[in-house]
């Protein structure tokens, strides 16, 4: 409708405008479709969305997050390569300080402690995939993909499992049978495994995506919320590895996929995000001091985040 406008203008102004055949061809071309624009204007407003917390692929990936208390950016490359940035940076190898912006900004909660959950039956399946990882990297082979066939693969692993195996499982024991508090610092490799987005944040599914991305060996994270990353790292699989991850997408994930979805990431919808305005914080809290929290939520679940 504009171009037609804007022809017509051009018709109506420019002299020998009656004489241009390929304009009067154009505009009734264009009228064709819209109509008559003279008798009936319709000029639709172009809408401005604006995105304050966002991934992109530009630069090799990066996480976005300026809507924040305090706002960063983590890159995919390492962030020598990105170059300055006006917020404070940091790229997938910088583990303490991801978790340190994390939980400033209380993004994420523990998979053990969140509501309506069986956090220990979700750590088990993250260490059955880290299970399958290492033997498909050490040439062992793989009888089954059944409970019983998973355990006496880890019996023959033994020592040569990773450490993120060793410590999911110290925290399954503690969610079944009590007993010490399995302390995981942040800059242990099991850590980001033991973490979701906090269900009612607005930008939930961003950050479960960054997420997967500090904790690859979570396959069913990384196909749910970041499926270029995924294919890109199926290519590289062993066989027995993708014989896995594809049997259980089917089995576990396909079947029922929102049921799956709400029960990893939480099914209520994330709360809509108040609009920051002059008399509000950039948290959307007016003013307020934040309430008081216990001490297992100041310095998280497995003790206190490591500071750079």
């Amino acid at each position: 409708a504009r171009k037609l406008a804007d022809k017509i203008d051009t018709f109506q102004t420019k002299p020998e405008a009656w004489y241009d055949d390929v304009l009067i061809a154009e505009m009734i071309e264009l009228a064709k479709t819209t109509g008559d624009v003279t008798r009936q204007p319709i000029d639709l407003a172009r809408p401005v969305y604006e995105q304050g917390n966002f991934w992109t692929a530009q630069f090799g990936g990066m996480y976005i997050f300026r809507d924040m208390a305090l706002p960063a950016a983590i890159t995919v490359r390492p962030r020598t390569d990105v170059g300055p940035m006006p917020v404070e940076t940091f790229d997938l190898g910088m583990r303490n300080g991801i978790a340190s912006f994390l939980e400033v900004n209380d993004l994420v909660e523990p998979v053990i402690k969140a509501r309506g959950v069986d956090g220990a039956s979700i750590l088990r399946q993250k260490m059955d995939f880290i299970l399958v990882d290492a033997a498909a990297a050490l040439g062992v082979g793989i009888d089954g993909f059944d409970a019983r066939s998973l355990h006496r693969l880890a019996q023959r692993l033994g020592a040569r499992l990773p450490e993120e195996f060793a410590k999911l499982g110290e925290l399954v024991r503690w969610a079944l049978n009590g007993g010490r508090w399995p302390r995981i610092a942040s800059d242990n490799p099991a850590y980001f495994y033991t973490l979701r987005a906090r269900a009612d944040h607005p930008d939930r599914d961003l950050i479960n995506q960054l997420l997967s991305e500090l904790t690859p060996l979570d396959v069913r994270q990384l196909f749910i919320t970041h499926k270029p990353a995924f294919y890109a790292a199926y290519r590289s699989w062993p066989d027995a590895k993708k014989e896995f991850v594809a049997e259980f997408l089917h089995r576990d994930y396909a079947a029922n996929k929102a049921g799956a979805r709400d029960a990893l990431f939480g099914g209520a919808e994330p709360e809509v995000k108040p609009a920051v305005n002059p008399g509000m914080n950039r948290d959307g809290r007016a003013g307020k001091s934040r309430p008081e929290r216990d001490i297992v939520d100041l310095v998280g679940p497995w003790g206190s985040v490591l500071r750079r």
